[in-house]
């Protein structure tokens, strides 16, 4: 059931459509700093509650983000496995119809789970406005992920927490989890700038080396072999492992939930840095500051992608994104480890208290909770 707060939802849509067989839904969550901005995702068992709870987490990230819009979420309810590709983009432009009267006005669409720029591209075409939705084809002005402007986030990111540790990236070693777009351009930037990147996984495991891995001859053998424990002379360590390897700097770039409880204790990381989507609980982080150990939060780290849709929101260039993920990311992640130590809270809940104070700021309708003094 979906739950209501002080913050919002705003408006929930359902949608439906018998001859096409179509469903699906759009959470507006807050727009008090602009309409509502957030992916669309088709998966079978995709619900309005879960929905909703992605609509708040983007009002949240898109604040943190310093961006003029709000948070919301879309879902189509489809198995897009068992379905034609012809059948799927029926579905997807059938949905953009159905929500054509909010949607780029409220809401602002782009890709989520199974959902990418061909979708994009039928429900911009649907629609009639190319402002409808972010995550277009290049030929359409879309700005492409691949382009690398979440793993440029991370970097810069990763930067400011540790210039804030007082670690020297030149002399740091590093662990990155995953080596998909955003752990590959994360390992790019780290790699110009002297880092030493002694631990790279992916779905097939760990590769490790003590002198380091050469980015280059890692990017080819990923490449070719289509696995990092390709890499000549690696020791090849099971994937979990990559959380509990000597790196001083480990930064997740892959699955959800890879940071567990058992680990806090045999983590040697100083500084952890969430490229990825929930990597940790938040009762997990706390027992990693807690240890003096400081975790960079997702929403913080990896909003290079959601300040790339801005750009092509705004018509913008490649230049314009990545000079703006550079300010947006360096600028928030500043704030946040500022207000972390004068509040004496954790990195997260540092980073919530600003998001949300940036909403009720300019927020008619919310309701300002009272603070525990």
């Amino acid at each position: 059931m979906v739950e209501f707060d002080h913050v919002g939802p705003e408006k929930i849509f359902q949608v439906y459509n018998p001859k096409v067989g179509m469903r699906g839904f759009v959470v507006i969550d807050n727009t008090a700093l602009g309409p509502g901005k957030g992916g669309i995702r088709m998966t079978p068992t995709v619900t309005v509650d879960e929905v909703a709870k992605l609509a708040r987490a983007m009002t949240w990230k898109n604040s943190l983000a310093g961006l003029p819009f709000g948070g919301a979420k879309g879902g189509i309810i489809a198995d897009d496995k068992s379905i034609s590709p012809k059948k799927k983009q029926e579905l997807v432009a059938t949905f953009a119809k159905a929500i054509k009267a909010i949607n780029p006005s409220l809401y602002i669409a782009g890709p989520d789970m199974n959902m990418a720029e061909t979708e994009m591209k039928t429900f911009v075409e649907a629609n009639g406005d190319p402002t409808a939705a972010t995550g277009k084809p290049k030929a359409m002005g879309g700005l492409p992920h691949e382009l690398g402007s979440t793993g440029f986030g991370v970097f810069h990111a990763l930067k400011v927490a540790a210039d804030f540790n007082n670690m020297d990236l030149a002399k740091c070693t590093v662990a990155i989890e995953g080596f998909g777009n955003v752990g590959w351009f994360a390992a790019k930037f780290l790699a110009e700038v002297g880092a030493k990147i002694i631990a790279v996984s992916d779905s097939r495991g760990v590769a490790y080396k003590k002198d380091g891995l050469d980015f280059k001859t890692l990017a080819k053998v990923k490449q070719e072999k289509r696995t990092v424990t390709a890499y000549p002379g690696c020791k090849i360590l099971p994937g979990t492992e990559i959380v509990l390897t000597d790196a001083k700097i480990l930064v997740t770039a892959a699955i959800p939930d890879l940071i567990r409880e058992e680990h806090v204790d045999k983590i040697k990381a100083e500084l952890i840095v969430e490229g990825s989507n929930i990597p940790a609980k938040p009762k997990t982080e706390a027992m990693l500051h807690h240890r003096d150990i400081l975790v960079v939060p997702d929403f913080v780290a990896n909003a290079g992608g959601v300040i790339s849709s801005y750009v092509e929101y705004k018509k913008g260039t490649e230049q314009e994104m990545f000079k703006l993920v550079e300010e947006k990311i360096t600028e928030n992640t500043k704030e946040m480890l500022k207000r972390m130590r004068n509040d004496e809270i954790t990195p997260r809940e540092a980073a919530l208290v600003i998001a949300e104070e940036r909403v009720l700021e300019v927020c008619e309708h919310c309701r300002v909770p009272e603070r525990k003094k």
